[in-house]
Parts: structure tokens; sequence; C-alpha cells
């Protein structure tokens, strides 16, 4: 027997649960909870106070009367007593009023039962009783009080307990209906907030899905209200825009391989194919080896790069982080690139202050800088044709006989070099951090140029002709963001100033 087939669910049945289901709709429903509880602990010391005003206003009321009879009985005796207790019964809103022979008969009151055993002893209780107007099956509750007169006579004096009965009544009666009505506004108010949160937060999982199919420009709304889901939205939008860049940076990078690293993989293959043909000369064949040596040398520096570069991003590096003087760093490579500087015709200057601390670590740095420094030397001449800047190639760092890919940008401190033809290397502090800077007075970078040339094998077009795969400046953005700084490259008129601000090592 086929078995049948399970009946679709109803929408709104399915959205009432989804609704309930939402941490907003739960959480207006326990803030509700807890109204409720502190609303019920309120309203019932309220009553409990207002019964204990109301039982003191009784107690007093009875000792009054029965110090006052008790003064008429000293007074005119017991026929006094009994006129006086007579007229009191007699009207409208009366108290309770009993008086008893020794042997409990009745003589006058308008209370004709009261719990048995009672009238024996003396003092307050609180019970039933019985009026002789009403039937036997009325009954009522009071407060009363059994006093003994002088000769055996009992008095008894009560209040009926009613008033506070109805005042309970009306606090019961006010509370129920006042927690239905929280309880029904919370609920709605609940289900209104909950579907506003389940609105943004289902316009923002749509928006993720678009994006997890591969919208990757799509980005979550943002209502403008400051929320959590703002801040929530406006971070993940940060975050997808990073992811983005990442994305459109490892396209670049694949596209920059193919096409930068293919003139280095063609010399290398037309050296091997010279070495092959030239194989009857031993002195042929060693010169085209080593030159297959050396294309391939250079590749492996470029996969190094990526590698460091890579690696910086990944944020490995700062557990090797320690304290170290940056003005020491600067001063040293300044004094390695100083003669190279000369060969070229260029003036190296350096201004330093003392004691700039810093925690990172000191080989990138020290790379970083001599990434600057190295293509420095190349284009810190004056301006001349062709000689627009590139990003920098990092396999050059630290070799002062080989010059890199992109121009310096200028600093103040080379206002008084008359010829114009300098570099000048800077380090200072600036407020609570540090100011790395190299300057030449090359021909620059334009500035539509700037941000891009700090991407992965990027190289501007005057600078194809050149040696270099587009990897320094990429290298010194990364050592800048993993030790937590800025990198800006800015205009000299002529030149440009390539800028690491970097933040300085807390004392202690």
């Amino acid at each position: 027997m086929a078995e049948a087939s399970p009946r679709p669910r109803d929408p709104l049945l399915l959205r009432a649960q989804k609704l309930v289901r939402t941490t907003a709709f739960r959480l207006s429903l326990a803030y509700l909870v807890l109204f409720a509880v502190g609303a019920s602990l309120a309203l019932g010391t309220i009553a409990w106070n207002a019964r204990r005003v109301l039982d003191a206003q009784i107690v007093s009321t009875i000792e009054a009367e029965i110090n006052g009879l008790s003064e008429q009985y000293t007074a005119g005796g017991l026929r006094r007593l009994i006129s006086t207790v007579e007229r009191r019964a007699k009207e409208p809103g009366a108290s309770l009023y009993l008086v008893t022979t020794p042997a409990g008969e009745h003589v006058v009151g308008n209370v004709t039962r009261v719990p048995v055993g009672a009238l024996d002893t003396p003092g307050q209780i609180e019970g039933p009783y019985g009026r002789g107007s009403e039937g036997e099956g009325a009954e009522h509750r009071a407060i009363m009080r059994i006093y003994t007169l002088a000769g055996g006579f009992r008095l008894l004096v009560g209040r009926d307990t009613q008033e506070r009965e109805r005042l309970r009544e009306i606090i019961g009666t006010t509370f129920g209906s006042s927690l239905a009505l929280v309880l029904g506004l919370g609920v709605v108010g609940g289900w209104w907030v909950a579907r506003r949160v389940l609105a943004r937060v289902d316009a923002m999982t749509e928006t993720a899905r678009t994006i997890m199919a591969g919208d990757l420009d799509g980005r979550l709304h943002v209502g403008g209200t400051g929320d959590e889901l703002d801040r929530l939205a406006e971070n993940l939008n940060g975050m997808l825009e990073r992811i983005g860049e990442l994305m459109r940076g490892l396209r670049e990078v694949s596209d920059n391989v193919a096409h930068d690293l293919k003139t280095p993989l063609t010399r290398l293959r037309n050296h091997a194919e010279a070495a092959l043909r030239g194989s009857d000369s031993p002195d042929a064949l060693r010169g085209g080896l080593e030159a297959v040596i050396a294309e391939g040398d250079g590749l492996i520096r470029v996969f190094d790069a990526l590698l460091t570069i890579a690696r910086l991003e990944g944020g490995d590096p700062r557990d090797s982080f320690v304290p170290f003087d940056a003005a020491t760093v600067a001063a040293e490579l300044a004094e390695l690139y100083e003669a190279l500087a000369e060969e070229r015709g260029l003036a190296l200057t350096v201004h330093t202050e003392p004691g700039l601390i810093l925690r990172g670590n000191r080989e990138l740095l020290g790379q970083a800088l001599a990434n600057l420094l190295d293509n420095a030397v190349k284009y810190g001449g004056p301006s001349r044709a062709g000689g627009h800047s590139m990003a920098g190639d990092p396999s050059r760092a630290g070799d002062p006989s080989r010059a890199g890919d992109f121009s310096m940008a200028g600093d103040p401190s080379m206002s008084g070099d008359p010829s114009g033809a300098g570099i000048a290397l800077a380090a200072r502090r600036a407020g609570a951090g540090l100011v790395l800077s190299v300057t030449d007075r090359g021909p620059g970078i334009p500035e539509a140029d700037r941000a891009r040339v700090l991407g992965r094998f990027v190289r501007l077009d005057d600078a194809r002709s050149r040696p270099g795969f587009g990897l320094g400046l990429s290298l010194v953005a990364a050592v800048v963001r993993l030790h937590g700084g800025t990198l800006a490259l800015e205009d000299a008129g002529p030149g440009l100033r390539v800028v690491m601000t970097l933040p300085a090592a807390v004392a202690g």
C-alpha cells in the first residue's frame, strides 16, 4: 500500500513558528515575565501593607471604644452601659457590640453568635460572628476585643473585616486586569519587534546568499539607526570589501604572474637553447648555464618575495616582535647606500631623532627601508624622459649594486640641496607614533597611480623596459600593515615622499 504524501504545512503557521523562534521574540517574552513577576511582588506588597494599615486602624478604633464604654460603666453602672451600647448599635455602619452576664447570657448588643469559648478568654481575636437580624446561615468575620468589666460582666467590641476583604478583591481584580493588559501588550510588542528584526535579518540573509552565489559586489543594507544590526552590517560590509579587494588582487596577481613571468621564463629557455647550440665550446656552454642559473635565481627571488608578502599579510611574524631603535636601522641603511648614491651623483642625507623605539620585526622593517632606498638611488635624480616610477623589486633590496623600480617622494629636509638632486632619509617622532620617510627629486608617481602601485606585480608603462617585477611597494605596504601603521605616497614637487607612520613602543 502506497504511503500518503505529507500534507503541505500552512505558510502562515510556518511564519508564526519562525517568528516565535527569533531571539527578539524570546527576549521580549523574558522581559515580559520579569515585569509580570516584579509587578506581582509590588502589588502584593501594597496589598499586604494596606491590610496592615486597616487592621491597625480597626484595632485602634476598638481600643478607643472599649475605653469609652468602660468609663461609661464606671460612671453610671450597668444601666448606663446598656443604654450607650443600645444607642451605638443602632447607628449605620456601627461597630459590633455585645454585653453578657458573668455566665455568658446575652444582655444587649447587635452580636448574637461568637466562636465557642471566645468570651471566656479576654483579649483580641479574629473569627466569625452572627447578627441578630440575619439568618443562621449568614456569617461574617470580624476583629473583636473581649473586655471583663467590674462585677464579671463581659464587654465585646469589634469591627467587621468586610472593608479589608473588599480592598483585597479590588486589588486582585485590578492586578488581574492589569496583568492581562500587560501580557497582551507584551505579546503584541514582542511580535512587532521580532517581526522588524526578522525582516532585517532575512534581508541580510538574502544578501548573504547572493554574495555566496558569486556577487561579491553585494553589500548588506544599513538602516542608519546606529543600532547593533547596523553596526553588524557595517562590519560585515567592511569584511566583504576586504574580501573583494583580496579576490580582485588574486585575479590581478594571476594575470600579472602570467604576463610578467613569461618574459624571464622565455629568457631562461633562450639561454638554455644558446647553451645547447654552443655546446662545442666549453666557455659558451658555461656562459649559457650561468645565464640560466641567474634567471632561475631571479625567479626564486620573486617567489620568495610573494611568500614573504603572503606571510606578512597573514600576520605570522607578529610573534617575533621585539623593541628596537628605528633610528639605528635607518642610519645603518643610509651608510650602506651612501656610496652608491654618490656614484649616481646624488647626495644622501639622514635626519633622525634619538630614542625612536619601535616594537616590531627589525629585519622586515630594514627590508622595507632598503627597498625604498634602493629605488630612490635609481630614480632619485631630476626628472627625465621615460622616468615614470613603479612598484619596486624586493629581489634587489639590500644590494646597492642593483636598482629598483620606483621613485621616492620629496622631503622638506632637501630644500637645502641647491642642485635639486638628492635623497633624504628621515626618522622622527610624531605624536604617539614614529615617521620614517624616504625622499628623492625623481620624476615621481602620478597621483592617480599611487594607490594602484601598492598592488603586486603593478608596474607603470614607462618602467616595463626596466628590470623588476613590481613587488617592492607591495612588500613595503605589507610590512607597514603588519606593524599596525600606514603608508602614504605624497608629492614633493618635484619627486615623491614615501612616508611610513608606525606606532611607537609603549614604555614599560
